[in-house]
């Protein structure tokens, strides 16, 4: 499989997408707290000449415009078997809700699996696509992100719903 990457700009700064074959396998941030090594990111290739890293980069600005709430490039996620259920538990958190670590743990049948939950989901590959930004701290406290609390702000306050309903 050909792993290669393209930076693109985007309102959260630049942005490092990583393909491996035909599939997206990385979303990066500058200063990411688990960025890979320059050499796990293949070649550097124009986005535009890439499907993948074309898609991948086309649906993170609707994303980002407030367009697109959820995203179809293919994923290729890296990571043990508990990395992969949290992953796969972060793709079901709704467009504009939050849930916490403790939550997350609970779903996977202890609690006390909270510390775990965060370290896989600080470990998520592909921040912003598989949205851990939307896993808070109890009390709904704003914590960790790979990317820095800022751009997490910036990814809730953007799916925050615009108009208040009452049932």
């Amino acid at each position: 499989m050909s792993i290669r990457h393209a930076v693109v700009g985007t309102t959260l700064g630049d942005l490092t997408l990583v393909a491996s074959g035909d599939a997206l396998a990385g979303v990066y941030f500058p200063h990411h707290w688990t960025r890979p090594d320059r050499t796990a990111l293949g070649d550097e290739v124009p986005a535009e000449g890439d499907p993948v890293l074309t898609q991948a980069a086309h649906e993170l600005q609707e994303y980002l415009a407030g367009t697109r709430r959820t995203f179809d490039v293919p994923l290729a996620l890296e990571g043990d078997e508990f990395q992969q259920r949290v992953w796969a538990l972060l793709n079901q958190i709704p467009y504009g809700t939050t849930t916490t670590y403790g939550e997350l743990a609970e779903q996977l049948g202890d609690k006390a699996l909270a510390q775990r939950v965060g370290q896989a989901v600080g470990h998520n590959p592909v921040s912003v696509v598989v949205p851990c930004h939307r896993v808070v701290g109890k009390g709904g406290k704003l914590t960790g992100y790979a990317g820095g609390l800022r751009r997490k702000q910036v990814l809730l306050d953007l799916e925050e719903p615009s108009e208040v309903r009452l049932f």
